[in-house]
């Protein structure tokens, strides 16, 4: 709870000779500190920890509130809740409460089914008579709440009496800010805080502070609230909020009150607006709409042009084409503005930033949906790839980040993410969409344009192979994390005692991809004119190959290691990362085929998934977070793996697990993660309690499956696309693929299952694009 919620004091004004003011100057307007200026306390509901939620995303702004619509105020245990509206790892609102008479009202239903815009229906509930005003029964008032984010957050209520008597009554919206940075509300202690800061007016004549305002509300015009902070780095940050419909009759310190009185069957509407300000500037960088019908119409031409310009996927089962349609609409929700380009953030709460590994891994999953994405994320992420040698970010030249934040921790130096790059995978994985964009687009200008950015990647690698001959990993930094490829948990990287590998650690699945990005650059290499170049990486792949099947294969289990630990030791656990290197060359076709019959052993596949370490492990914890979850992206990649292997049946399995959890999931998004337990003719899946929904790589392995199906085999290079083996699995008859875009040639594709075997036909093609059909 803020300082402004703890108050008692009944109204706004203060006596500046008896309580004199440090007054803050601030973008021509005043400001005095929080604890100086007390504001009137409105009750507010306590909620329970692990309350549903819903969610909204538009850019870099993401709302979280319960079912009603609300941010509560306090919590059940004081700990800082999950709830807010963020804005650039910050949060800029801590409260939004609607109440009726001090109460809040009855849910009906709410849903936030299109992700930028959320709509409950409530009714009021039973209000005493008062003051000479009429009992009001229970469900008599009517209360549609409307909020919409597009680049910033809209509300409106619209109040209709559905009574055949006249009712009144007062209603109130109570806001707050305590400006948490993103990593404090994760857990982090810190040191120091910032200021928050109460608006000061200020006489024109005396220039002496006349009121302390939580709001200034002026006859005939708008009602306005600013909440304000000054960061440990001195920086300004708002939230501005202008009443457009009906100015509040009251302000009791941050809560808005009205009075309002309705005739049988009369509506009545208000409404607001906030707009998050850094130093005075609104963070984003296009004109606020002024009401919410506008933001709405705004927000839903730009999500339809959008649509207009990517591939369009439907089947015959219902149930899949809704997993499809949510995953489309959430790839477009967490399309996030970074400098110049707009690309995938990780996800909804915690991660809606740019990740190295995870916005590359879903650039991956989504090229046969939306090569665009692919093509920013490489621009943007080799804008920000490492130039020198910084142990507190762990940054080193070439190397491609892991984790970018705005808040006031990392601006503030208290985290190293400025950027953080503490990542082992990303800059192999960024060489690898690097060649797998160009089979896809043929695209030459960026070939060329990001070929020094390869080179210094290529570098990075062969400098962190130096030591042991692979690249591996160990924590530098005192703010960074220990743990860095994919599964970055502290409790993971065991062994098959269960015990913790010490580092620094060699990961199979991060040697899988050096040798995939050798292996492709080296095809680009000759491209370049570099046959010097072409020559090194075929040659230090081959050694890579032997050397890892030598160090890694652990003979009894016929599988291969998790890792290696700093003693060059295999770290024997069980676990799905090896599946990773299934399709990326590195194992001979009799070891991928052991790894991949390992994989499909009760106690890796639960039914619904592969788990992210073997049941029989002595470390297995079905809800542990990176020791027996299933994690759909992880999946994905083995599944995919599976099928360039020739293992159909195989990969067509994981992904219908994976559908038939996504499709019990809300609103049918897959989740980050979900438990690993047992899946039972009975049993549903097991959602892991803070998974983020949506999340991109989650959302990404939607279209990597549908990718596997059809197995769409791009060579713009040699003008061709090979459709190799397609096979719709038993739950799909039907499949079209419309609006498709290889290299310059637009495509529409069918796909048709009659018994085992699956048809495609070419519906429409635009462009010269030759199209090789093996079935």
């Amino acid at each position: 709870m803020t300082e402004s919620s703890k108050s008692n004091v009944s109204d706004l004004e203060f006596d500046p000779a008896e309580s004199p003011l440090n007054l803050v100057e601030l973008d021509g307007r005043t400001f005095a500190p929080a604890q100086q200026v007390p504001i009137p306390e409105w009750p507010c509901t306590t909620i329970p920890r692990q309350q549903p939620t819903l969610t909204l995303k538009d850019n870099d702004l993401f709302l979280i509130t319960d079912t009603l619509g609300n941010i509560s105020g306090c919590d059940d245990d004081q700990v800082l809740s999950s709830l807010g509206l963020f804005c650039r790892d910050s949060r800029f609102l801590s409260r939004l409460e609607l109440q009726i008479e001090g109460q809040p009202p009855i849910l009906l239903s709410s849903t936030s089914q299109r992700g930028f815009a959320l709509s409950a229906l409530c009714a009021n509930p039973y209000v005493e008579g008062a003051d000479g005003r009429r009992e009001i029964r229970a469900e008599t008032i009517g209360i549609q709440r409307d909020l919409v984010l597009q680049g910033g957050l809209f509300e409106e209520l619209a109040l209709t009496n559905y009574s055949t008597e006249p009712v009144e009554f007062e209603l109130s919206l109570s806001f707050d800010a305590d400006f948490a940075d993103l990593f404090e509300i994760r857990g982090r202690v810190r040191q120091q805080t910032g200021t928050l800061l109460r608006s000061v007016q200020v006489s024109a004549e005396t220039a002496e502070p006349l009121v302390a305002s939580a709001g200034s509300l002026v006859a005939g015009e708008r009602g306005e609230l600013t909440l304000a902070y000054q960061g440990v780095d001195q920086l300004l940050m708002e939230s501005r909020i202008q009443f457009y419909q009906r100015p509040p009759d009251r302000f009791k310190g941050y809560t808005a009150i009205w009075r309002v009185a309705l005739q049988p069957h009369a509506t009545e509407v208000l409404g607001y607006r906030l707009q998050p300000f850094l130093d005075g500037h609104p963070t984003s960088s296009v004109g606020l709409p002024a009401t919410l019908s506008q933001a709405l119409a705004a927000e839903t031409m730009e999500e339809q042009l959008w649509r207009e310009d990517v591939t369009c996927i439907r089947t015959d089962n219902r149930a899949l084409n809704q997993i499809i349609e949510r995953a489309e609409q959430d790839i477009y929700l967490l399309g996030q503005t970074f400098g110049d380009g707009r690309i995938l953030s990780a996800g909804v709460p915690w991660f809606a930033t740019l990740f190295g590994r995870d916005s590359i891994i879903a650039a991956m999953q989504t090229l046969m949906f939306n090569p665009a994405l692919a093509r920013q994320t490489l621009a943007v992420l080799a804008e920000y790839q490492g130039q020198k040698q910084d142990d507190w970010r762990e940054e080193e030249p070439g190397k491609i980040l892991h984790e970018l934040r705005f808040g006031e921790m990392s601006r503030s130096g208290e985290v190293p993410h400025t950027p953080y790059y503490g990542t082992v995978d990303a800059t192999p994985l960024w060489l690898m969409l690097y060649a797998d964009y160009y089979a896809w687009k043929g695209d030459r200008a960026l070939l060329e344009e990001l070929w020094p950015n390869a080179l210094a990647a290529m570098d990075w690698i062969d400098r962190s192979s130096e030591a042991t001959g692979y690249v591996t990993y160990y924590c530098k930094s005192s703010g960074g994390l220990g743990n860095q490829g994919w599964k970055d948990s502290g409790d993971c990287m065991v062994d098959a005692a269960g015990k913790l590998a010490e580092g620094p650690i060699a990961l199979s699945e991060v040697q899988g991809y050096v040798y995939a990005a050798k292996v492709r650059l080296a095809s680009l290499a000759e491209l370049m004119q570099r046959p010097d170049l072409r020559d090194r990486w075929q040659a230090e792949a081959q050694d890579l190959k032997a050397r890892f099947e030598r160090d890694f294969w652990l003979p009894d289990q016929g599988y291969v290691a998790l890792a290696l630990d700093g003693q060059g030791k295999p770290v024997d656990s069980i676990t799905s990362n090896p599946g990773h290197c299934l399709g990326l060359g590195i194992l001979s076709p009799d070891k991928a085929r052991s790894v991949a019959e390992r994989l499909q052993a009760p106690d890796m596949f639960s039914g619904w998934g592969i788990r992210t370490l073997s049941s029989s492990s002595p470390a297995y914890n079905p809800m542990g977070y990176h020791v027996g979850s299933v994690w759909p992206h992880d999946n994905g990649m083995i599944a995919a793996g599976l099928r360039s292997l020739g293992h159909i049946d195989q990969a067509l399995e994981i992904a219908q697990g994976i559908f038939d959890m996504t499709t019990v999931q809300p609103y049918q998004c897959p989740p980050e993660l979900f438990c690993g337990f047992e899946r039972t003719p009975t049993n549903r899946p097991v959602r892991y309690p803070v998974a983020c929904s949506p999340q991109a790589w989650a959302t990404g392995t939607v279209f990597q499956l549908l990718q596997i199906m059809v197995n769409l085999v791009p060579d713009v290079a040699n003008n061709r696309l090979y459709i190799l083996q397609p096979t719709l699995p038993p739950s799909v008859s039907y499949m079209s693929v419309n609006n498709f875009k290889v290299g310059q040639t637009l495509l529409d594709l069918e796909f048709e299952r009659s018994l085992e075997a699956t048809a495609c036909r070419v519906v429409r093609k635009r462009g010269n694009l030759r199209v090789v059909i093996e079935v």
